[in-house]
């Protein structure tokens, strides 16, 4: 098979959570550790950070690949979904993956992974762990694709843990309380190893606490932290603030482990260059002037809160919504975000799992919030812009999904 018709192949024949949902759910660490086992356990090689959370996981880790590039390092970097091309999954120092690497290794092990019916993600993880040992990275940033505890990247052992944050996403997996998901984040955690928590309430920082004691585990709270100097970012999100934080925390502790040579220079320009090192899209990304246009991949009540509340601060006469959803998202927790007195364009991203455009509008209708239904998000966008003035402010969004679709 060539390129193409590999990634065909992923993407139809193996259960891929990205696109199908629920189905492609697995819930336990079994046909990992059978993939780990076959590839003779090339996780065991590397040097890791792991990071999860409900949101800020993507940008905290692009962050941290960016700081250790500037420091000099060969750094794999980890993180999923992808917006347009599966290999952005798979990076070193910000160069994607080989379409022949990617090739040649499904080629290579399909037969053991029909037999086995192995997952996307499953097998997605044994090639970005056998791609960062074969290349002999210095550090790899993994970044989890959901919860921690029975997620496919937790058979690692890291450096050091990471959990951004915790908000209700994922319930019907992971739980419908705080403290259910922080438990299933905290699941990361290993004896030992020392755990940064980005943000905590009341309702997870006991959890948090609880399972760190258990393993012996050196805890932190990036938010309790005080650091003196705040290095400028091309990241303009409101919620950057608070991933910068939990980054430069976990730096001072591999920075007090004297393993890797990081100055606070690196950091300065690894924070500044993180786009350009990386190849980070979609985190309140601008797209246009007169009128400003700008997307987020925000897709959950914590993430949404956060950005509409710095939609509202900026200044336009008025504000258009692109906007669709993936269809086992609870549109309840989420729309009273959304102002009232917007232009909305409703639409449905072009997966699977996609929230019927008609449906999403009369959700929102039951809420006092009006517009339009498209047949794509193409078309959502361009009628934004179409009607759109210079002095208005247009917003893309939702989903991930959405956002990949213009970008």
């Amino acid at each position: 098979m060539n390129y193409e018709q590999t990634l065909s192949w992923l993407f139809s024949q193996l259960p891929m959570y990205q696109t199908q949902g629920a189905s492609a759910y697995k819930k336990d660490l079994t046909n990992i550790l059978l993939l780990s086992k076959y590839l003779h356990h090339p996780e065991k090689d590397l040097v890791c950070i792991h990071v999860a959370g409900t949101n800020g996981k993507g940008s905290t880790s692009h962050l941290l690949a960016s700081v250790f590039q500037e420091s000099g390092y060969k750094v794999g970097l980890y993180t999923s979904p992808h917006l347009k091309d599966f290999r952005e999954r798979i990076k070193i120092n910000g160069k994607e993956i080989e379409k022949e690497y990617i090739t040649a290794f499904v080629e290579k092990h399909k037969t053991f992974f029909e037999s086995n019916h192995l997952s996307f993600f499953e097998m997605t993880v044994g090639l970005a762990f056998e791609y960062f040992k074969n290349k002999k990275t210095d550090i790899a940033i993994i970044e989890v694709g959901m919860g921690g505890r029975l997620d496919s990247t937790n058979i690692i052992t890291p450096e050091l843990a990471v959990i951004t944050n915790i908000g209700l996403d994922h319930t019907q997996f992971l739980g419908n309380t705080l403290e259910q998901i922080a438990l299933e984040k905290a699941g990361i955690i290993k004896p030992n190893v020392p755990v940064v928590v980005g943000e905590y309430t009341q309702e997870t920082i006991k959890v948090f606490e609880k399972i760190a004691l258990k393993n012996n585990a050196p805890i932190y709270f990036a938010s309790d932290a005080q650091f003196e100097v705040d290095y400028s970012c091309p990241l303009l999100g409101d919620y950057q603030i608070k991933n910068k934080k939990t980054v430069r925390k976990a730096l001072q502790i591999i920075q007090d482990k004297n393993r890797f040579s990081i100055s606070e220079k690196h950091i300065e320009q690894g924070f500044l260059n993180v786009i350009k090192n990386t190849g980070l899209q979609g985190r309140w990304q601008q797209l246009g002037n007169q009128p400003s246009i700008v997307c987020d991949t925000a897709h959950n009540a914590h993430g949404l809160e956060i950005v509409m509340n710095q939609v509202k601060k900026q200044k336009y006469n008025h504000l258009h919504l692109v906007l669709g959803f993936v269809n086992d998202k609870n549109l309840e927790d989420i729309i009273s975000f959304f102002p009232e007195n917007a232009h909305y364009y409703f639409c449905k991203p072009n997966i699977p799992r996609g929230l019927d455009e008609k449906i999403l509008a009369q959700k929102f209708a039951q809420h006092n919030r009006f517009g339009n239904v498209y047949n794509s998000v193409s078309d959502a966008y361009i009628a934004s812009k179409k009607n759109a003035k210079p002095d208005d402010f247009i917003y893309i969004g939702g989903s991930t999904f959405v956002v990949a679709e213009i970008l």
